[in-house]
């Protein structure tokens, strides 16, 4: 398995939330759901996106958009349109003062906003949990990245478009693979981009890196060496070292520990699974000598990364087409 077939393999959607908006200027929405990855495909009209101090970025007609959460941003007709509607957790949406508008802007099935016929029409999938995207993938991707009508054409748009609407038996099934295909569609074309691509994707090209890398994911339980990477790969250790410091901007050794702890944080989103058996998915000798890495890299304990986990876990879909929103 390649790096990017690894990251690519994490997407679970289980009972996303997919919402059909539809709006008339002037419109702005405040988004604090926390939720960990949201995806936007603008079907018509146009939209801007507010996060931060970083300047407004416009999505068009055709353009897609991924979103890193677990942070606030705002989605407007105008950068200088002041937020009417604030999305909090759970998908309950409300006016700036409070008040609920579920059913003040339900539009039908999977369909809301503020008009049945609007100048912009957005198709929003919100993965609720962070188990349902893996770990690796999440911390591998900037806080937003927007792919163009020009970068990007997948019939997965227009059938998402048909199929949202839609209130079949089954329905949030084939919508959860649906969202799924896309977002993996979007990331493939996002990666495959030279300028934008982490280092550990553009370094799979190098003869010698790439090799590395390769054997790093394919088996992160070995005990590997410097060493005994570059006696596999017929270069002096010296020459591995500097070329991946060079391509991936880290170590080998460091990559590796973080790939390791990476995917570790994936296990641990199986309530079965024990500490002692993740650590030896990933190469620790114990239980032990993992929660102190862990803890060392990612600033908590195994046990404190898996109850927030459990705490982040949305509550029980119930009908999308009611309330829930981006």
């Amino acid at each position: 398995m390649d790096a990017l077939a690894g990251l690519l393999d994490g997407p679970r959607a289980r009972g996303a939330y997919l919402l059909r908006v539809v709006l008339d200027p002037p419109w702005s929405m405040r988004i604090e759901d926390q939720a960990p990855l949201a995806l936007v495909s603008v079907v018509r009209g146009s939209a801007w996106l507010l996060r931060g101090r970083k300047d407004p970025v416009e999505i068009q007609a055709g353009d897609v958009l991924v979103i890193r959460g677990p942070e606030p941003y705002l989605v407007a007709d105008h950068p200088t349109t002041p937020p009417q509607v604030i999305i909090h957790p759970g998908e309950r949406c409300t006016t700036v003062y409070g008040e609920d508008l579920a059913i003040a802007m339900d539009r039908g099935v999977r369909t809301w906003g503020n008009s049945d016929d609007g100048q912009t029409v957005m198709l929003v999938g919100t993965y609720q949990d962070a188990g349902e995207v893996s770990d690796p993938l999440l911390r591998a991707l900037p806080p937003m990245l927007v792919l163009t009508k020009e970068d990007w054409d997948s019939p997965l748009v227009p059938l998402l478009a048909a199929e949202i609407v839609k209130d079949d038996q089954g329905q949030s099934a084939v919508l959860d693979r649906i969202l799924d295909l896309m977002l993996i569609a979007v990331l493939r074309t996002w990666f495959s981009r030279g300028d934008t691509a982490p280092g550990w994707f553009r370094a799979q090209s190098d003869p010698v890196v790439g090799r590395a890398l390769r054997m790093l994911h394919n088996h992160p339980a070995h005990p590997w060496t410097v060493a005994e990477l570059a006696t596999r790969l017929g270069v002096s250790r010296a020459t591995l070292a500097r070329r991946f410091a060079d391509l991936v901007g880290e170590p080998p050794m460091s990559y590796l520990t973080s790939w390791r702890l990476a995917l570790a944080a994936d296990l641990l989103r199986e309530p079965h699974s024990t500490l002692a058996a993740v650590a030896r998915k990933v190469g620790y000798s114990n239980a032990f000598a993992l929660s102190t890495a862990f803890k060392r890299v990612r600033g908590v304990s195994p046990h404190n990364h898996r109850a927030a986990l459990s705490d982040s876990s949305p509550p029980s879909p119930v009908d999308q087409g009611q309330s829930h929103v981006l």
